[in-house]
């Protein structure tokens, strides 16, 4: 059984992996980017794929390079959580790996409404103390089987409700 925890992590995970693992779409006949054209600052964080850049598809130069610059935006705190959650990803097995992935293609086939709740959600679960989401776990895991099938399925039934008014556009 999935914890709320654990599928929030997939969510958060599946999106850095996203970003992380994703090139950007690139016509055929893309040069690519040269790597004397990035800055010093883009060149030290991309250092590691200095002696390969050249061989590097130009989507996967792309997209490397803004992650180059995502990062130099960062704050020192954010550097320092994002390569803890890199960490994280490294650490984990292949089947860890494929059920955040999984995790994220259901969370990008919701609708956006769906999303913005999901975030919502996930931002006041964030917002609890430790001893807050330690009540709502157990709450979960009080649970019997069954009840949690009746939570799933209720919330499937509002998903389809949601998901024909936002094709009709309302």
């Amino acid at each position: 059984m999935v914890s709320l925890k654990q599928t929030i992590w997939a969510v958060a995970l599946g999106a850095f992996a996203l970003v992380m693992n994703t090139a950007g779409a690139v016509e055929q006949d893309d040069p690519g980017i040269e790597w004397s054209t990035l800055t010093g600052e883009q060149q030290q964080v991309l250092e590691n794929f200095a002696a390969k850049w050249d061989q590097l598809p130009p989507g996967r130069q792309t997209s490397l390079t803004r992650g180059a610059e995502r990062w130099l935006a960062m704050a020192p705190e954010q550097r320092a959580q994002a390569q803890d959650r890199f960490q994280r990803w490294r650490e984990m097995t292949p089947q860890q790996r494929q059920r955040i992935r999984q995790g994220w293609e259901q969370y990008r086939s919701l609708a956006p409404e769906q999303q913005q709740r999901l975030r919502q959600n996930f931002q006041r679960f964030r917002q609890m103390t430790p001893e807050q989401r330690q009540r709502l776990r157990q709450r979960w895991q009080r649970l019997t089987p069954e009840q949690r099938l009746q939570m799933r399925e209720r919330l499937q039934r509002q998903q389809r409700r949601i998901r024909p008014n936002a094709q009709r556009g309302g």
